[in-house]
């Protein structure tokens, strides 16, 4: 079982294909691991994609089999740094992003810490704010409740901090518009509808980022085929 152990945090990944990385950043909110390609996205980007570049899949700490401390400081950095450690232990300047749902800000926290290390991202679906803070309030104290059953060392009051430092702040929750409108990284946005991926919040990204592009229609059958082919188009156009 590949695990990669960075002091106290623990990273479970997996690797399939060859070719020019690509870090794949997988829906499921708090709860964000490599299976739920499987069941969250209209088709698997895995499979897709793993015919021509190296994909690398994780499970973020402490979802599916990776783990780590809760402290009461937690919040989007700490998830960042994980990501930028884990290609460094895989010896990767230089790669691919793609993400959904939380994976969004995923993106935008790693080109804001280390531009230079993404050639182009993909964004399915980002998470934002839009009247909708509860929701993910709500989901964050699923999880939590899931993770203190198995966890008797995590406290509630650390919790609490984690929770408000992660979903406290508005727009993508981690970056700013100011930061969005200067970013030069190449973007393909693929449109959210639903109540934890506002369709204003991916309009916004793609209408700030100075070089995003927006697909609006992706998720029914007959609009993947041409979603699809974009998305190869536009990693390809932006391999080095």
């Amino acid at each position: 079982m590949p695990m990669f152990d960075n002091g106290d945090v623990h990273l479970y990944y997996e690797e399939h294909g060859e070719g020019f990385p690509i870090l794949l950043l997988a829906p499921g909110g708090m709860r964000s691991s490599g299976p739920i390609w499987g069941t969250a996205a209209p088709w698997n980007p895995i499979d897709q994609l793993s015919g021509q570049y190296r994909v690398i899949v994780m499970d973020q700490r402490n979802a599916g089999r990776s783990s780590a401390p809760i402290r009461a400081t937690d919040s989007w950095p700490v998830y960042i740094q994980d990501q930028l450690a884990l290609l460094d232990h895989l010896g990767i300047e230089k790669c691919h992003l793609a993400g959904m749902c939380i994976g969004g800000p995923y993106i935008m926290g790693i080109i804001e810490a280390a531009p230079e290390r993404v050639a182009s991202a993909v964004i399915f679906q980002t998470i934002g704010l839009d009247d909708n803070r509860h929701a993910f309030h709500e989901m964050f104290d699923s999880w939590a409740k899931e993770l203190k059953a198995n966890r008797p060392d995590v406290k509630d009051a650390d919790l609490e901090s984690f929770k408000n430092a992660m979903y406290g702040g508005d727009f993508l929750f981690n970056v700013s518009r100011e930061f969005v409108s200067k970013v030069q990284t190449p973007l393909l946005v693929l449109m959210g509808n639903d109540l934890h991926h506002p369709e204003v919040s991916s309009r916004e990204l793609a209408d700030l980022a100075p070089n995003a592009t927006l697909i609006e229609r992706w998720k029914q059958p007959e609009d993947q085929p041409a979603a699809k082919e974009a998305v190869e188009k536009f990693l390809a156009e932006h391999t080095p």
